[in-house]
């Protein structure tokens, strides 16, 4: 008896084994492990070899006890999933959806506390989500999800700063990663092997957006964006988080060419979206950047009845569905920036007569697009958009661009005591502030572009009204940035920024020099085959036709690719290139309107280095001839002093033939692959 007491005493001091769980991708390249052993956390490899070393999992509250050691894994379950879903629009109109899912349940033996994490395996990354189910709000100041990258020091990496005051609107930076310190998302690095990673988040519901803190070398902490008052996340005690998202891949191409963000979000909530049409516009907007002219009244007034009829019958006599017009409402004199109470969303200058406006464009055959700017004082704006919408959706308005100018951390709302509080733009707030605006215009049928936005994170397949958005230095700073954007700006962006969804960069600027050509000037750092180029690279299903209409019909033969270039596409691959240095992209058109569904289209662009690419067009349909219309760089092109020079040339071609394409110096190459 004493033995057997003996034994059972000696059984309770000792810890239970601790247990480890595996979970592979479909073809089995990526792994993912799940451990209980000292404290819940995870890891990854791909090929075999950790990318992710081990990274803890957990929560710490104000208001409860926290999430740390002590929990073990008491269950888990398995799923696999092979099926495929369609896009109303978008870079594809099918997207496979093939995972390996494993549903893990944390409990406390002590506090009897528990919460699950659900990890997705895909081919190209992986995704998990903590998922809690508590009796009592809990109040969340830190998230510790971590993200140990493995050889942390032989690790190169792209990135913006996270928690800046000009939002997302930075500079991409490319350094070693340990110098990567706090850091938005996404996020890429290349490691040791080659292999490419880039760390972002997927549906971010109700929940403060994640940025990325390097605490110890080479482990990235999740950093959540915290409300006025401290606090990260407010909750009921029954939530589920973004997903933490790692997509994963051999070469840099294989980022682009991932459908993991989208995948993990829910499927459309908003019925027939019939309504929601992708399209090119034209607008009054790039005047304003150039002085030519304000966005407030006065003699060099943008928004006036007359100048918007000019645009309506330049867009509809080139193809184009609309006119962005900004500047058309009370608020935009004096101050504006600072004096976002001041704005009326439905009150329009007396100069522009918004029923007159309407009339002509329907006569025509082009929309007013409407424009909301907030300059961040979001409570004015939300008391006013039920009567906004309903003002536009009567003047026939299908879509509206809305503005949250204001530096970061600086959003004015007023709380439920009447008092003035100020956010940031990713935080809990505005997470639910944007989406309550996405939602509300889905009830008049109109579409969003949101500028100065929270970062995308696939919410457009729930909310397909959600079009694109900014979320990064857009063409904008070409005009009055200090520094423009350099040459490498479009590289950097198709491998970081544009991992999270469409981006509404406003391309197409023909007149390189109205301040004048050199390096020395705030102008495009690019060549005019390059802005050509970006309708094919940067994805959005609104682009925009930015420069003013005579520049355009200075130029009528490279006018010609912008008229024809669709913007919603059957299909989309990356063919080549290398973060920051240069892109080569693939669409397929989608059949709609007036387009035939047959032809492809093909980008290209670099930074300073000009290089020639070779593109194997592999991709065409077998048996089927093409006329490739190639609008490249002349021999002597350079973004500096030659910018305008440009090749535009015919040929035929078919599946299994190669195109050798010309790069200048911030140059570019745009294709269209016409099906004969």
């Amino acid at each position: 008896m004493r033995y057997s007491l003996l034994l059972m005493a000696l059984a309770a001091s000792l810890p239970l084994q601790a247990k480890t769980l595996s979970l592979k991708s479909p073809n089995g390249e990526i792994e993912l492990r799940v451990s209980d052993e000292d404290a819940p956390h995870y890891a990854v490899l791909f090929q075999g070899k950790l990318v992710i070393g081990s990274s803890r999992l957990g929560f710490d509250f104000n208001n409860a006890a926290n999430f740390r050691g002590g929990f073990d894994i008491s269950d888990s379950q398995r799923a696999t999933v092979d099926s495929s879903w369609e896009q109303p629009w978008g870079e594809a109109r099918i997207i496979e959806d093939k995972h390996n899912e494993l549903l893990v349940s944390f409990s406390h033996p002590e506090s009897k506390q528990a919460y699950k994490v659900r990890f997705r395996a895909f081919d190209d990354g992986v995704g998990f989500r903590y998922e809690v189910d508590a009796d009592t709000p809990l109040n969340i100041t830190r998230e510790l999800t971590e993200f140990a990258v493995e050889d942390a020091d032989k690790a190169d990496a792209w990135w913006i700063p996270g928690r800046g005051w000009n939002r997302y609107e930075y500079l991409y930076q490319h350094s070693k990663l340990a110098d990567a310190a706090l850091v938005q998302t996404p996020f890429t690095f290349k490691n040791k092997d080659g292999v490419h990673i880039a760390i972002h988040e997927a549906a971010l519901v109700d929940y403060a957006a994640m940025t990325l803190n390097q605490r110890r070398p080479g482990t990235f902490v999740a950093e959540l964006t915290p409300w006025s008052d401290g606090v990260a996340v407010k909750t009921n005690g029954k939530f589920n988080t973004p997903w933490r998202t790692l997509q994963i891949a051999p070469k840099a191409t294989g980022l682009i060419n991932s459908h993991l963000i989208l995948n993990l979000n829910e499927p459309n909530q908003l019925g027939d979206v019939s309504w929601v049409q992708p399209g090119k516009y034209v607008g009054i907007w790039w005047g304003m950047h150039i002085n030519q002219n304000t966005w407030g009244s006065g003699s060099k007034h943008g928004a006036t009845t007359a100048e918007t009829k000019k645009y309506l019958r330049f867009a509809a006599d080139n193809g184009f569905d609309g006119v962005l017009v900004e500047g058309w409402n009370i608020g935009w004199d004096g101050d504006w920036f600072h004096n976002g109470d001041l704005f009326s969303f439905t009150e329009p200058f007396a100069d522009f007569d918004i029923q007159a406006i309407a009339d002509y464009g329907r006569e025509v055959g082009a929309r007013l697009i409407g424009h909301h700017e907030t300059s961040g004082s979001v409570s004015n704006y939300r008391k006013q958009w039920d009567g906004a919408f309903d003002l536009y959706q009567k003047m026939g308005v299908s879509q509206v661009k809305t503005g949250y100018v204001a530096d970061g951390g600086n959003i004015k709302r007023i709380d439920e005591n009447g008092l003035e509080r100020f956010e940031w733009h990713d935080g809990q707030f505005m997470v639910g502030e944007y989406l309550d605006n996405v939602k509300t215009a889905a009830k008049y049928q109109i579409s969003i572009n949101t500028h100065e936005p929270i970062k995308d994170t696939g919410l457009r397949r729930t909310y397909p009204n959600w079009l694109a958005r900014e979320g990064a230095r857009g063409q904008e700073y070409n005009a009055w940035g200090t520094p423009p954007n350099p040459p490498e700006h479009i590289a950097m962006l198709s491998f970081t920024r544009m991992l999270a969804g469409p981006m509404d960069f406003t391309p197409g600027i023909f007149d390189m020099s109205f301040n004048g050509l050199g390096d020395n000037t705030n102008r495009p750092q690019s060549t005019l085959a390059k802005q050509l180029a970006l309708y094919v690279v940067l994805y959005s299903p609104i682009q925009m036709a930015a420069d003013l209409p005579e520049n355009y019909l200075k130029r009528p033969d490279a006018f010609q690719f912008i008229k024809d270039v669709p913007t919603d596409w059957e299909q989309s691959i990356a063919l080549d290139g290398e973060v920051g240095d240069f892109v080569v992209m693939a669409r397929k058109e989608r059949k709609a309107r007036q387009y035939s569904g047959n032809d492809w289209y093909l980008g290209a662009v670099t930074d300073e280095q000009a290089r020639d690419v070779t593109v194997k067009l592999d991709f065409l349909e077998p048996g089927k001839t093409f006329e490739a219309q190639i609008y490249q760089d002349g021999k002597d092109a350079e973004w500096k002093w030659r910018p305008y020079e440009i090749d535009i040339k015919k040929q035929k071609v078919r599946s299994g033939d190669t195109l050798i394409l010309h790069l200048a110096e911030g140059g570019g190459a745009a294709v269209r692959l016409k099906a004969l």
